[in-house]
C-alpha cells in the first residue's frame, strides 16, 4: 500500500499565517502537524508516500526532505491550484499505479493513529474504506449514511438536512477502482473535483464502500481554535523533562518540558508546557497548555493556552490567553501617551480626575 498526503490548499481560515507559511507546518507542541501524520503513516507500515504540495511546496520539501527521517520514501507532486481531493488523486495517477493507497489530509490530527484503520482495510478489502466520526454539526462536513452492515449507502457534502451525524474526516483507503471514478466526475459548484462525488460514483456502480467510526479525538487544524485545541490534546499526553537551564528563583509545576538551550529565570511555569531550544523566559508566568517554540523571548508577561511560533517575543503583557503568535512577531506594551486636562471650573466646585 502507498500513501497520498495532501499538503496544498490555501489555508484561508488561518490567514495571515498561511500567507507566509504552509498550514501543515504550523506547530503542535513544537512539532509541525504534518509530521504527526507522516509518523502515523510510517507506523502503519507504509513507506512509499507522495505529498501533494502547492505554493508553499518549497518549504514543505525543506522540512520533510526525502522522508528518511520518518522511515518513508517521499515523492512530491505539485498541484497548481487546490482543485479538490479527487483532482489530487488524478495528478498522482502515475505514482499510485494500480496499488491500494491511503489518502490523508496533511493538516489532520488523529490521536489514535492510522495503524488499525490500515490493517482492517487490508484484511477486509473494499473498493474504498472511509473513516468517520460523529459530530455535533454535520452540515459543515461531508456526511455518510450507512446500512446495518457498515456499508456506505450515500455521501452528501455539507447537507442542509443531514441523514446522519457521521462526518468524513479526511482519511480514506482506496483501491485502483477510484481512478475511473475521479476521471468520470465533473467539478462541483465550487469548481472542485470532490472526493465525495467520486465515492458516490463508485457506490452507484455497485462497488463496495466500507466505513468505520472513531470517537477518539480528531481535529482538522484549519483554524486557530482547532489548532489550540489539538495543542492541548497533545500536551495532555506529553512527558515532562528539563534539558535546559532553570534557575533557583523559578518554580515548575506539573509536566513541563524545557529543551536543551532554553533558559527559565525567575518564572512560574505550570504544565503541561513545552519551551523550545534557544528560548528565554524571564520574570513571567506561563500557564497550562502553552507551547513556546525555538528562539522566543518572554519577559515580564503572563501567557496561558497559547502557541508562540519560532522567534516570537512577548514583553510586559499582563495576560495573554488562547492566542497564536506568529514567527518573529513582537508583542509589547503601547507607549504611555502624555495627557493633560484643561479645566474651567466655577467657584466651590469639586472635580475628580481619573489617572
Amino acid at each position: 500500500m502507498k500513501a497520498l498526503v495532501l499538503a496544498g490548499g490555501t489555508g484561508s481560515r488561518l490567514r495571515p499565517f498561511t500567507f507566509t507559511s504552509a498550514k501543515q507546518l504550523l506547530p503542535i507542541a513544537n512539532k509541525p502537524v504534518l509530521f504527526y501524520g507522516l509518523e502515523a503513516i510510517a507506523e502503519a507500515g507504509i513507506q512509499e508516500t507522495a505529498i501533494v504540495v502547492g505554493r508553499h511546496g518549497a518549504e514543505i520539501r525543506e522540512a520533510v526532505a526525502d522522508g528518511s527521517a520518518f522511515g518513508l520514501r517521499v515523492t512530491y507532486l505539485h498541484q497548481e491550484r487546490p482543485l479538490g481531493l479527487a483532482h489530487a488523486v488524478l495528478i498522482a495517477r502515475e505514482f499510485l499505479g494500480d496499488d491500494d493507497f491511503l489518502l490523508y489530509l496533511g493538516d489532520n490530527y488523529l490521536q489514535e493513529g492510522l495503524t488499525g484503520f490500515v490493517e482492517r482495510a487490508v484484511a477486509h478489502p473494499d473498493a474504498a474504506r472511509l473513516l468517520l466520526t460523529p459530530v455535533a454539526d454535520p452540515t459543515s462536513f461531508g456526511v455518510a449514511e450507512l446500512d446495518g452492515r457498515g456499508r456506505v449507502l450515500r455521501l452528501e457534502e455539507k447537507p442542509d438536512r443531514p441523514r446522519s451525524d457521521l462526518a468524513l474526516i479526511g482519511v480514506y483507503v482506496f483501491s485502483a477502482a477510484v481512478h475511473e471514478a475521479v476521471r468520470a466526475i465533473t467539478p462541483s459548484a465550487r469548481g472542485e473535483l470532490e472526493i465525495t462525488d467520486a465515492v458516490q460514483w463508485m457506490i452507484g456502480r455497485g462497488m463496495r464502500v466500507g466505513a468505520e467510526t472513531t470517537s477518539r479525538p480528531w481535529r482538522d487544524t484549519g483554524s486557530v481554535d482547532d489548532l489550540l485545541e489539538v495543542n492541548r490534546q497533545v500536551l495532555d499526553g506529553m512527558e515532562g523533562g528539563i534539558d535546559g537551564k532553570v534557575d533557583p528563583a523559578s518554580t515548575l509545576i506539573g509536566r513541563v518540558r524545557v529543551a536543551e538551550g532554553a533558559v527559565v529565570r525567575g518564572s512560574r511555569v505550570v504544565g503541561p508546557v513545552v519551551i523550545g531550544a534557544g528560548t528565554v523566559v524571564s520574570n513571567s508566568r506561563i500557564g497550562p497548555y502553552t507551547s513556546i517554540a525555538e528562539d522566543c523571548r518572554v519577559e515580564d508577561s503572563a501567557i496561558e493556552y497559547s502557541v508562540l511560533l519560532r522567534g516570537a517575543a512577548v514583553e510586559g503583557a499582563s495576560r495573554i490567553e488562547a492566542s497564536l503568535i506568529g514567527r518573529g512577531a513582537v508583542v509589547s506594551p503601547a507607549p504611555r501617551l502624555h495627557g493633560a486636562h484643561r479645566l474651567v471650573i466655577g467657584d466651590h466646585s469639586r472635580v475628580q480626575l481619573t489617572p
